[in-house]
């Protein structure tokens, strides 16, 4: 599909719901949509980058990471914080790719699990950690203003894998951090 041929979809879609797209403020909306679809949607590639561990096998953990997404139930936003914390074994990873982790697998129509479950496999994949934990805290629109309408409502999902699932003394490390450091977010 052109862009032109997805601008007039937009133009259709807003005439259908009764507006009028020619009118001055909705003249140029149908090109403005679709650039900001593809903002929200095109995943940014990045080279996943890592070094030989030669400092051991501390807990590695970034906090306070924003993200924002399509829900792809309702075309509607939904955005919030990630953390994301890994154990490394013989590979550790810049420490943007983490960031550009999360922003790579939540720019597309998604689901917030899904999400969490994604960039827990990806440096999974990456690093062969002694064990990954991801956890995103999310606020939806489509539960914020349409259906049961609960303003404030947040969901937080969680994937936890080696250490992070196994060890209970690990995974609650996991969480004191991240609860300590969103008190600066």
């Amino acid at each position: 599909m052109t862009d032109k041929a997805a601008e007039d979809s937009i133009r259709e879609l807003i005439s259908h719901l009764g507006d009028d797209p020619g009118r001055e403020g909705l003249q140029e909306t149908p090109k403005r949509y679709l650039k900001f679809l593809r903002e929200f949607l095109e995943p940014q590639k990045f080279n996943f980058t890592t070094f030989e561990n030669d400092s051991g096998d501390d807990m590695i953990v970034q906090t306070g990471i924003p993200f924002h997404s399509l829900c792809e139930h309702h075309l509607a936003p939904f955005f919030g914080f990630a953390s994301v914390a890994y154990i490394p074994k013989k590979r550790i990873v810049g420490l943007s790719k983490l960031a550009r982790c999360v922003d790579h697998f939540a720019r597309r129509f998604q689901n917030q699990e899904r999400i969490t479950f994604q960039i827990a496999e990806e440096l999974t994949r990456h690093l062969d950690p002694g064990g990954v934990a991801v956890s995103l805290t999310a606020r939806h629109f489509c539960m914020e203003m349409r259906g049961i309408k609960k303003p404030g409502t947040t969901t937080t999902t969680s994937r936890m894998t080696g250490a992070f699932f196994e060890n209970v003394s690990t995974r609650s490390e996991f969480y004191s951090l991240i609860r300590r450091d969103s008190d600066f977010v």
